[in-house]
């Protein structure tokens, strides 16, 4: 007897914009990958709401600019009534950048700078990008659960030292993540007393613009300080600094830069997010004696590079 081998079924995505030439752009990018399918569109934020209802997507592209209900209010309605990953597209000014991280406060899986999508951007790079992001939405458990809203677990525990080399205590801690990662740090940071007694630089991935609105919302939030990083500036304690490679903000050239200076002196943790970034730092810090704690994979938005590090052992 011969086994047939089942196609996976495609992840269908609805395109949410009142722009006609938007919803068409997005659509051809997402269909010239054949494992997509886009399975309606939407003109309004009213109109998403009832199509998100009615056709069940495992993603949606939503404008944070929509006419009727705004993108932000359509999000809060979506996560509320019918849950579903949702990746949100914004001006990459500042306004956009304030409304974006609410927009993730909200639930949003992840977003796009909308100004990415002019004619003079790498088209191929940003398609890949938007690719990339509905492929990991629609394998994230957010895709049929409201998994933001539970709260944050602990990291999982750090290494065990014999008694015979007791483990320093950390002089600093470098935090990297992505994916889920403002979500994350916002139940996580809060939660920091306002005298902690070492120093503490996050590498969250993100755009030019976004970082200092980000910061600032933090510590709005937080009884430490936080602020984003600038070059020269000393590092305090009880002072948590975003830091601005694949990737720019690299977690991983953070990570070996404060490896390379604290040793075993460091506390390294990687949270949520897509890739690899940060495997390499905190294989650093782990070589250097420092202590590594990472996200399990229940309360990760995305369980990627917190799973490198756990597979490499340096958790």
């Amino acid at each position: 007897m011969s086994l047939t081998h089942q196609p996976l079924p495609p992840i269908r995505v609805l395109i949410a914009d009142d722009s006609a030439v938007m919803r068409t752009t997005l659509a051809r990018m997402l269909e010239a990958n054949p494992l997509i399918r886009v399975c309606g569109t939407a003109r309004n934020g009213q109109e998403v709401v009832e199509k998100t209802k009615l056709l069940q997507p495992d993603g949606i592209t939503l404008d944070v600019e929509m006419p009727l209900l705004n993108g932000v209010e359509a999000l809060k309605r979506i996560m509320s009534e019918c849950p579903c990953p949702v990746i949100m597209f914004s001006s990459a000014t500042r306004e956009g950048a304030e409304v974006t991280l609410e927009a993730l406060s909200a639930g949003a899986f992840d977003y796009l700078p909308k100004v990415s999508f002019q004619p003079c951007a790498n088209t191929l790079k940003l398609q890949h990008d938007l690719i990339e992001k509905i492929e990991a939405a629609s394998h994230s458990h957010l895709s049929r659960t409201r998994a933001l809203f539970r709260p944050l677990l602990p990291p999982s525990a750090p290494r065990t030292h014999s008694r015979e080399t007791p483990q320093p205590v950390p002089r600093i801690v470098v935090l990297g993540t992505s994916t889920g990662g403002p979500q994350a740090l916002q139940g996580l940071l809060p939660e920091l007393p306002g005298d902690l007694p070492l120093a503490m630089i996050v590498v969250q991935h993100m755009p030019m613009g976004f970082t200092a609105p980000f910061a600032k919302r933090l510590d709005g939030l937080s009884r430490v300080i936080v602020c984003e990083a600038r070059h020269g500036e000393a590092i305090l304690p009880a002072t948590v600094s975003p830091s601005n490679t694949v990737h720019r903000p690299s977690v991983d050239v953070t990570m070996l830069s404060v490896a390379e200076v604290f040793g075993t002196y460091t506390l390294g943790i990687i949270l949520t997010g897509m890739g690899s970034d940060g495997l390499e730092g905190m294989t650093a810090i782990h070589d250097a004696g420092g202590l590594t704690m990472g996200q399990d994979e229940a309360t990760s938005v995305v369980y990627g590079m917190p799973r490198c590090c756990a597979e490499r052992g340096i958790l």
